[in-house]
Protein backbone atom coordinates (compact mmCIF):
# COMPACT_ATOMS: atom_id res chain seq x y z
CA UNK A 1 0.00 0.00 0.00
CA UNK A 2 0.92 3.85 -0.63
CA UNK A 3 0.64 6.21 2.12
CA UNK A 4 0.80 10.04 1.51
CA UNK A 5 1.13 11.43 4.64
CA UNK A 6 0.92 15.61 5.17
CA UNK A 7 3.24 15.94 2.33
CA UNK A 8 3.93 19.98 1.29
CA UNK A 9 5.62 20.95 -1.76
CA UNK A 10 7.15 24.00 -3.23
CA UNK A 11 7.75 24.72 -7.09
CA UNK A 12 9.73 28.15 -5.88
CA UNK A 13 7.90 30.89 -3.64
CA UNK A 14 4.97 28.81 -4.68
CA UNK A 15 3.02 26.48 -2.08
CA UNK A 16 1.74 23.68 -4.54
CA UNK A 17 0.94 20.94 -2.35
CA UNK A 18 -0.21 21.63 1.26
CA UNK A 19 -0.46 19.13 4.19
CA UNK A 20 -1.91 16.37 1.46
CA UNK A 21 -2.60 12.57 2.19
CA UNK A 22 -3.60 9.58 0.70
CA UNK A 23 -3.45 6.10 0.57
CA UNK A 24 -3.80 3.28 -2.20
CA UNK A 25 -4.61 -0.11 -1.57
CA UNK A 26 -4.23 -3.14 -3.77
CA UNK A 27 -6.83 -4.27 -5.78
CA UNK A 28 -7.82 -1.13 -5.54
CA UNK A 29 -8.45 2.10 -7.87
CA UNK A 30 -7.67 5.57 -6.01
CA UNK A 31 -8.70 8.48 -7.73
CA UNK A 32 -7.37 12.01 -7.78
CA UNK A 33 -9.93 14.57 -8.88
CA UNK A 34 -9.84 18.57 -9.20
CA UNK A 35 -10.02 21.16 -11.99
CA UNK A 36 -6.50 21.92 -13.61
CA UNK A 37 -3.79 24.07 -11.61
CA UNK A 38 -4.52 22.04 -7.99
CA UNK A 39 -1.44 20.24 -7.88
CA UNK A 40 -2.58 16.31 -9.01
CA UNK A 41 -0.17 15.98 -11.31
CA UNK A 42 2.60 17.75 -8.55
CA UNK A 43 1.14 15.13 -6.06
CA UNK A 44 2.34 12.21 -8.83
CA UNK A 45 5.41 13.79 -9.56
CA UNK A 46 5.80 13.91 -5.65
CA UNK A 47 5.39 10.39 -5.31
CA UNK A 48 7.64 9.05 -8.29
CA UNK A 49 10.65 11.30 -6.72
CA UNK A 50 10.41 13.77 -9.79
CA UNK A 51 9.93 16.57 -7.40
CA UNK A 52 11.20 16.77 -3.91
CA UNK A 53 9.06 17.56 -1.16
CA UNK A 54 9.07 20.39 1.45
CA UNK A 55 7.35 17.95 4.83
CA UNK A 56 6.16 14.88 5.16
CA UNK A 57 6.45 11.68 4.14
CA UNK A 58 5.65 8.83 0.95
CA UNK A 59 5.03 5.38 2.32
CA UNK A 60 5.66 2.41 -0.07
CA UNK A 61 4.65 -1.05 1.73
CA UNK A 62 6.04 0.32 4.92
CA UNK A 63 9.04 1.78 3.84
CA UNK A 64 9.92 5.56 3.77
CA UNK A 65 11.00 6.52 0.02
CA UNK A 66 11.12 9.85 0.35
CA UNK A 67 15.04 9.67 -0.17
CA UNK A 68 15.09 7.29 -3.45
CA UNK A 69 15.73 8.55 -6.59
CA UNK A 70 12.69 7.96 -9.65
CA UNK A 71 14.39 5.13 -11.38
CA UNK A 72 15.12 3.56 -7.42
CA UNK A 73 11.03 3.66 -6.97
CA UNK A 74 10.82 2.12 -10.33
CA UNK A 75 12.88 -0.61 -8.78
CA UNK A 76 10.41 -0.68 -5.63
CA UNK A 77 7.72 -1.33 -8.43
CA UNK A 78 6.01 1.75 -8.89
CA UNK A 79 4.80 3.02 -12.71
CA UNK A 80 3.95 6.49 -14.22
CA UNK A 81 2.10 6.99 -16.94
CA UNK A 82 2.57 10.46 -17.16
CA UNK A 83 0.10 12.85 -18.77
CA UNK A 84 1.08 13.81 -22.63
CA UNK A 85 2.50 10.00 -22.66
CA UNK A 86 6.02 10.63 -23.28
CA UNK A 87 6.67 8.10 -25.91
CA UNK A 88 9.45 7.63 -27.72
CA UNK A 89 8.22 8.54 -31.57
CA UNK A 90 11.28 7.51 -33.50
CA UNK A 91 11.35 4.34 -31.27
CA UNK A 92 9.28 1.19 -33.05
CA UNK A 93 6.31 -0.41 -30.32
CA UNK A 94 8.49 -2.94 -29.82
CA UNK A 95 11.52 -0.70 -28.73
CA UNK A 96 8.79 1.43 -26.67
CA UNK A 97 7.82 -1.73 -24.95
CA UNK A 98 11.57 -3.03 -24.46
CA UNK A 99 12.44 -0.12 -22.35
CA UNK A 100 10.24 -1.42 -19.79
CA UNK A 101 12.22 -4.58 -19.47
CA UNK A 102 15.53 -4.22 -17.69
CA UNK A 103 13.31 -3.30 -14.63
CA UNK A 104 12.32 -7.37 -15.11
CA UNK A 105 14.10 -10.14 -13.66
CA UNK A 106 16.07 -11.31 -16.65
CA UNK A 107 13.93 -14.98 -15.88
CA UNK A 108 11.01 -13.16 -17.05
CA UNK A 109 12.40 -10.58 -20.21
CA UNK A 110 9.82 -11.45 -22.71
CA UNK A 111 7.47 -9.43 -24.62
CA UNK A 112 6.50 -12.95 -26.95
CA UNK A 113 3.51 -14.09 -24.72
CA UNK A 114 2.75 -10.95 -22.36
CA UNK A 115 -0.38 -9.90 -20.96
CA UNK A 116 -0.16 -6.71 -22.52
CA UNK A 117 -1.04 -8.14 -26.10
CA UNK A 118 -4.32 -9.32 -24.62
CA UNK A 119 -5.19 -5.94 -22.91
CA UNK A 120 -3.82 -3.86 -26.02
CA UNK A 121 -4.54 -6.32 -29.10
CA UNK A 122 -3.68 -3.53 -31.71
CA UNK A 123 -0.19 -3.08 -30.48
CA UNK A 124 0.58 -6.47 -31.40
CA UNK A 125 0.06 -5.63 -35.18
CA UNK A 126 1.84 -2.32 -34.94
CA UNK A 127 5.26 -3.25 -32.99
CA UNK A 128 7.51 -2.22 -36.16
CA UNK A 129 5.85 1.01 -36.74
CA UNK A 130 7.22 4.22 -35.31
CA UNK A 131 5.64 5.65 -31.95
CA UNK A 132 5.26 8.66 -33.68
CA UNK A 133 2.86 7.44 -36.37
CA UNK A 134 0.37 6.22 -33.87
CA UNK A 135 -2.74 8.22 -33.54
CA UNK A 136 -3.23 9.49 -30.26
CA UNK A 137 -5.20 7.59 -28.55
CA UNK A 138 -3.16 4.20 -29.84
CA UNK A 139 -0.04 6.17 -28.07
CA UNK A 140 -1.73 6.20 -25.04
CA UNK A 141 -2.12 2.34 -24.71
CA UNK A 142 1.39 2.31 -25.67
CA UNK A 143 2.11 4.52 -22.71
CA UNK A 144 0.04 2.26 -20.21
CA UNK A 145 1.53 -0.89 -21.95
CA UNK A 146 4.94 0.18 -21.56
CA UNK A 147 4.61 1.07 -17.90
CA UNK A 148 2.82 -2.94 -17.59
CA UNK A 149 6.01 -4.27 -18.98
CA UNK A 150 7.85 -3.04 -15.78
CA UNK A 151 5.48 -5.40 -13.89
CA UNK A 152 4.36 -2.65 -11.17
CA UNK A 153 2.30 -2.71 -7.91
CA UNK A 154 1.41 0.57 -8.03
CA UNK A 155 0.52 2.23 -11.30
CA UNK A 156 0.01 5.60 -11.67
CA UNK A 157 -2.13 6.97 -14.34
CA UNK A 158 -1.91 10.77 -15.12
CA UNK A 159 -5.24 11.51 -16.90
CA UNK A 160 -5.41 8.56 -19.41
CA UNK A 161 -8.34 10.08 -21.37
CA UNK A 162 -7.00 13.11 -22.20
CA UNK A 163 -7.42 13.83 -25.85
CA UNK A 164 -8.57 10.46 -26.59
CA UNK A 165 -11.42 9.15 -28.72
CA UNK A 166 -14.43 7.59 -26.50
CA UNK A 167 -13.92 4.00 -27.82
CA UNK A 168 -10.25 4.19 -26.81
CA UNK A 169 -11.07 5.11 -23.06
CA UNK A 170 -13.82 2.50 -23.08
CA UNK A 171 -10.92 0.11 -23.91
CA UNK A 172 -8.50 2.25 -21.06
CA UNK A 173 -11.55 1.77 -18.96
CA UNK A 174 -11.69 -1.92 -19.19
CA UNK A 175 -7.71 -2.47 -18.54
CA UNK A 176 -7.82 -0.48 -15.55
CA UNK A 177 -10.70 -2.46 -14.37
CA UNK A 178 -9.27 -6.00 -15.25
CA UNK A 179 -5.99 -5.05 -13.45
CA UNK A 180 -7.78 -4.20 -10.38
CA UNK A 181 -9.62 -6.54 -10.05
CA UNK A 182 -6.54 -8.87 -10.67
CA UNK A 183 -5.86 -8.12 -7.44
CA UNK A 184 -1.94 -7.67 -7.41
CA UNK A 185 -1.77 -3.84 -8.28
CA UNK A 186 -2.53 -0.69 -6.06
CA UNK A 187 -4.02 1.76 -8.83
CA UNK A 188 -3.70 5.97 -8.55
CA UNK A 189 -5.63 7.88 -11.29
CA UNK A 190 -5.88 11.37 -11.88
CA UNK A 191 -8.59 12.31 -13.84
CA UNK A 192 -10.84 15.54 -14.74
CA UNK A 193 -13.79 13.66 -15.83
CA UNK A 194 -16.49 12.94 -13.09
CA UNK A 195 -18.15 9.78 -14.81
CA UNK A 196 -15.36 8.00 -15.84
CA UNK A 197 -13.49 7.94 -12.55
CA UNK A 198 -16.53 7.50 -10.57
CA UNK A 199 -17.22 4.35 -12.47
CA UNK A 200 -13.67 2.94 -11.66
CA UNK A 201 -12.84 4.59 -8.14
CA UNK A 202 -12.92 2.17 -4.69
CA UNK A 203 -11.96 5.59 -3.16
CA UNK A 204 -10.78 8.95 -4.17
CA UNK A 205 -9.53 12.13 -3.04
CA UNK A 206 -10.71 16.11 -4.11
CA UNK A 207 -8.28 18.40 -4.40
CA UNK A 208 -8.48 21.80 -4.48
CA UNK A 209 -5.31 25.03 -4.25
CA UNK A 210 -3.25 22.08 -3.38
CA UNK A 211 -5.47 20.95 -0.49
CA UNK A 212 -7.31 17.81 -0.21
CA UNK A 213 -10.47 18.52 0.41
CA UNK A 214 -12.91 16.02 0.19
CA UNK A 215 -12.23 12.10 0.45
CA UNK A 216 -13.78 8.94 1.05
CA UNK A 217 -14.75 5.86 -0.26
CA UNK A 218 -17.01 5.59 -3.34
CA UNK A 219 -19.94 4.45 -1.56
CA UNK A 220 -19.76 7.65 0.62
CA UNK A 221 -19.66 9.40 -2.57
CA UNK A 222 -21.46 12.61 -2.41
CA UNK A 223 -21.66 13.65 -6.25
CA UNK A 224 -22.73 16.80 -6.34
CA UNK A 225 -20.40 17.88 -3.48
CA UNK A 226 -17.65 16.41 -5.68
CA UNK A 227 -18.95 17.97 -8.78
CA UNK A 228 -18.71 21.42 -7.11
CA UNK A 229 -14.96 20.95 -7.27
CA UNK A 230 -14.79 19.85 -10.71
CA UNK A 231 -16.99 22.84 -12.62
CA UNK A 232 -15.23 25.88 -14.26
Amino acid sequence: MLAVEDVDLFYGASHTLRKVSLTAKRGEVTCILGRNGVGKTSLLRAIFGLQPIAAGRIMWEGRDINGLAPHARARCGLALVPQGRDIFPRLTVLENLQIGLPLVPKARRSLEEDEIFSLFPVLQHMLGRSGGDLSGGQQQQLAIARALVTQPRLLILDEPTEGIQPSIIKDIERVIRHLARRGDMAILLVEQYFEFARDLADSYVVMERGEAVLAGRKADMEEAAVRRYLTV
